[in-house]
């Protein structure tokens, strides 16, 4: 049996991939600290049937002897990381990456990284290939740039075997409440007005969460030492394309209120996945129409279950 730690297991992402690590055999430990970043409560649902440990990857102890692989998923997320809430994305992504890099080199496991296509900022070119020059927009984004030069000095000085995959727009069902699509979904629920930041007309390389999770796995099973890999969703789409498919499966309209943009938030991303394809045959499986219907869905679920 190969034994693997998730961190950050109690969060949207983390708790598919701890739930499907497991489904497939594998023993499974998850790591979160339950920050109140957004409801705990909702972490507690998302963590239902796993074996998670509460632990602060910043300042308590690690020792991951006998586990064959971590995916490192645990931070601080949001663009919106300006001001005096930057030191604690540096504690929450760079020190914590740090001390897990650390620990995973010390036992020899591998590690997948989630970071996040924030690096590339205004991107020179889309669709935008692994070799982009990153030009981060947002604290978030310098700070999960950072731990990518982390794991490449790791890499080269204490042997640590890792992997840095650049998610692209994770969305679906337990996605974290502030986050677009669950407040689109909620708005049209409970038929109040929605509040879009900028004109509607940014875009994104959304990708089911689904599809991240097969991505990661791949990535630890099959990825080269030291690769950097994209993961996209296949369909670019606006918010305001976006929010007319929301509108068509809810049947329902939305009330739209048009804010400024929030400063560090990209215009544009849209994933060039030329390598990961080629390199370990991923592709995105769900449609936008797919992935919005299934997070509607589960939405309502959970609605009538409250």
């Amino acid at each position: 049996m190969t034994r693997y730690v998730v961190t950050g297991a109690a969060g949207f992402i983390g708790s598919h991939l701890a739930e499907a690590v497991g489904a497939r055999g594998h023993d499974v430990v998850g790591i979160d600290c339950f920050t109140d970043y957004y409801d705990p409560a909702l972490k507690e649902q998302n963590a239902r049937g796993l074996d998670i440990r509460r632990l602060d990857l910043a300042k308590d102890a690690l020792d991951f002897d006998g586990v064959d692989g971590v995916f490192h998923l645990a931070g601080q997320p949001g663009v919106r990381s300006f001001g005096d809430v930057f030191p604690l994305y540096v504690r929450q992504n760079v020190l914590a990456t740090q001390r897990v890099f650390e620990a995973a080199s010390a036992a020899g496991a591998r590690v997948v990284f989630a970071s996040s296509s924030s690096v590339y900022g205004e991107a020179e070119q889309y669709p935008t290939p692994e070799e982009t020059p990153p030009r981060p927009l947002s604290p978030y984004g310098i700070t999960k740039l950072a731990c990518e030069h982390l794991a490449r000095a790791y890499g080269r000085s204490f042997g640590l075997d890792a992997v840095v995959l650049r998610y692209f727009n994770a969305y679906g069902p337990r996605q974290r409440p502030d986050m677009a699509f669950p407040r689109v979904v909620g708005a049209l629920a409970a038929g109040r007005p929605f509040t879009l930041y900028g004109d509607g007309e940014q875009s994104r390389s959304f990708t089911y969460v689904l599809d991240v999770v097969e991505a990661s796995i791949l990535s630890m099973e099959q990825a080269a030492a030291g690769s950097v890999l994209n993961v996209g969703g296949g369909q670019e789409a606006t918010m305001n394309e976006a929010i007319a498919t929301l509108e068509a499966i809810a049947g329902r309209r939305l009330e739209v209120n048009r804010e400024p943009a929030v400063p560090g938030d990209q215009r544009r991303t849209k994933a060039d996945t030329t390598r990961i394809r080629g390199e370990l045959g991923w592709e995105p499986r769900t449609t936008l129409d797919e992935g919005l219907r299934a997070q509607w869905e589960w939405a309502s679920a959970v609605e009538s279950r409250a």
